[in-house]
């Protein structure tokens, strides 16, 4: 995005340096990661940068809102969605946005979706690492971070966050076998960066109102506070996953991410968003009419991830065949911009906004972004087979 920056980029890329980008990156937890780590880094312009700013600041209003529970309260469509000891904020918040062009051509963001969960705060950290220590030509003022954030207390911040006073064996990362998740590498990052126990729901040992887990030395260690990674959907679709522990228990621990932000902030909150930075977007079953021009727009479920269930090309028969009209949101579709020069064509891109709430401050800041680099329809793996300089990657803000 910023043309001398990509240009010189560009020009001293070779394939070697990526293959032993990603050799060291493999190296470090010996684990090679399953999703595609792409060739380049993006350089986001001031510009862009400011108004990405304005855009998280106006979603940041409305979820700040004293009444957005309320709003939210039709965010749980299932009994076994809510979890008991629901705190007044959401820890993490990841917004995410498609960069596009608008009517002048100037580059802008649009929202694509957010959810109120953590994302990969230590892999990008790494990965941030990584560009830089493999690639020539990214000035030292240029930062993944914002509000003039070191890399030292951006770690230092994520630490007293998740595990603060706490003893951080009694702190733990919660997963549904997290080693065959797609996210395994953060969850590694995190462990060694913190020193707390990554572990399978499974693993988890109930009596009465405590949670326990067995270490090392098979010693049963009571587990004080959870960073959730678990997602509800894929838990619901576990039902050979055997369990001591069921999230409606109630339980002596403290939330590090309570889980009913993940539905509260998701794409249930998109309807309830406006601004130039918000696509128009429509809970299905409460639509008085359906758009003549469903060309322009995008039928998604509202609890997926991955990008799962959403349909690109929409049509009137598609959404009379949705039985429960319920679960779904009709959006805008976002025309996103080819804008990244490539070797070959340019890429479009996506850039998440990742924000954490600061108990200190008491005010949810943005500490670190993911990007996603793509030349395909949409910017899942499955639209990108055998393309290149595409897949998960990171920004450095211009100062």
């Amino acid at each position: 995005m910023i043309a001398s920056l990509r240009n010189a980029f560009n020009a001293q890329f070779t394939e070697e340096k990526y293959q032993d980008m990603l050799a060291d990156v493999n190296q470090q937890f010996n684990y090679t990661p399953n999703f595609k780590i792409s060739e380049t880094p993006v350089f986001i312009p001031n510009a862009l940068k400011q108004k990405l700013v304005e855009a998280c600041e106006d979603i940041m209003k409305v979820i700040n809102q004293p009444n957005f529970k309320e709003l939210t309260e039709g965010a749980f469509i299932k009994d076994n969605m809510r979890v008991p000891n629901e705190d007044n904020l959401s820890k993490f918040i990841q917004l995410d946005f498609g960069v596009c062009l608008d009517e002048h051509g100037e580059l802008t963001p649009k929202l694509i979706e957010l959810q109120g969960f953590p994302s990969l705060y230590f892999f990008q950290e790494l990965l941030g690492h990584m560009y830089r220590k493999h690639y020539d030509g990214i000035p030292e003022d240029f930062s993944q971070h914002l509000n003039g954030l070191t890399s030292t207390e951006y770690i230092e911040l994520l630490r007293a966050e998740i595990v603060g006073g706490t003893n951080p064996k009694q702190v733990i990362l919660l997963e549904i076998e997290p080693e065959k998740q797609a996210t395994a590498i953060d969850f590694f990052a995190t462990e060694s960066l913190l020193g707390i126990k990554v572990l399978c729901i499974s693993k988890l040992i109930k009596k009465g109102k405590q949670l326990f887990y067995l270490d090392e030395n098979e010693v049963e260690i009571q587990v004080l506070k959870i960073y959730n990674r678990i997602i509800f959907d894929e838990l619901d679709q576990r039902a050979d996953l055997k369990r001591e522990y069921d999230f409606k228990d109630e339980v002596d621990i403290e939330w590090i991410g309570h889980p009913n932000w993940f539905f509260r902030i998701s794409k249930f909150t998109m309807p309830l968003l406006k601004g130039d930075y918000v696509p128009k977007s429509y809970y299905l079953d409460q639509l008085e009419a359906i758009p003549t021009d469903l060309e322009n727009y995008v039928l998604k479920p509202l609890y997926s991830f991955a990008g799962a269930g959403v349909q690109i090309h929409v049509d009137r028969a598609m959404i009379d065949a949705v039985e429960d009209k319920s679960n779904y949101l009709l959006q805008e579709k976002v025309a996103y911009a080819p804008i990244i020069q490539t070797m070959d064509e340019p890429a479009k891109c996506e850039i998440r906004m990742m924000l954490l709430h600061n108990g200190k401050t008491n005010k949810t800041q943005i500490v670190s972004n993911l990007m996603r680099l793509s030349k395909g329809e949409m910017v899942g793996v499955k639209y990108n087979k055998d393309k290149t300089w595409v897949g998960g990657s990171t920004g450095f803000f211009e100062p």
